[in-house]
């Protein structure tokens, strides 16, 4: 589990292939003690498992899956990535709740300056994937937590602040450019409740969308 907040930046240092994966070694630096084999540690939104321990990062495998749905799989070597580690128990929470689990690929469609901060507008390549972003929702984007600021059919953009810019690859994206999404968890269960089989009353989806009403998410 891990907020999206981003801990630091590293290199794909190298991707070997090993059959229809392959293994990845990222070089960086990380705080919070030292590496252990079997951690689990988001690599651009992506969440992996520590293979190796090396000198200057580690070595990760990644499956095929992941590559296709992924841009680890595309990503030129020498690339800066971004690296978080693992939520601890008592940790601040300043995201959101993100699992590494890619959900799919986005591309850059515009980039307007906003003085110091930027408005990027992003085109889901998945349409399926469209109805669980929403205005003032949360998104994982290369695993970084940032809130939709509009979203319209399969478009949603976000503007991000300088300090983001600063310290995350995101000022270098440029039109065409593909990405990592997430979604929401809290809106993948949501409409997993409500897309249950209609047997299982129709009342209580009424109850479930009146408490969402209420609460503000709809």
């Amino acid at each position: 589990m891990f907020t999206g907040i981003v801990e630091t930046t590293g290199t794909l240092a190298s991707r070997e292939t090993r059959g229809p994966g392959a293994r990845l070694r990222v070089a960086t630096s990380l705080s919070g003690g030292p590496l252990v084999i079997g951690e689990s540690i988001a690599v651009h939104g992506a969440c992996l498992t520590v293979q190796t321990i090396a000198p200057d990062g580690f070595y990760c495998d990644a499956s095929a899956e992941t590559l296709a749905r992924t841009t680890l799989g595309s990503l030129a070597v020498g690339a800066r990535v971004h690296v978080e580690r693992a939520l601890a128990v008592g940790d601040r929470l300043g995201g959101h709740i993100v699992t590494g689990h890619v959900d799919g690929k986005v591309r850059l469609s515009e980039r307007e300056e906003l003085g110091e901060s930027a408005k990027l507008v992003f085109e889901i390549e998945d349409a399926s994937l469209a109805r669980f972003v929403a205005p003032k929702g949360s998104v994982a984007v290369d695993g970084v937590s940032l809130s939709v600021n509009g979203a319209s059919g399969t478009a949603f953009d976000v503007v991000v602040i300088p300090h983001t810019l600063t310290v995350t690859t995101l000022d270098a994206l440029r039109p065409g450019d593909a990405a990592n999404l997430e979604v929401d968890l809290l809106a993948r269960y949501v409409a997993r409740l409500l897309a249950s089989s209609p047997d299982e009353g129709a009342t209580r989806d009424a109850s479930l969308l009146a408490k969402l009403k209420g609460a503000g998410f709809l």
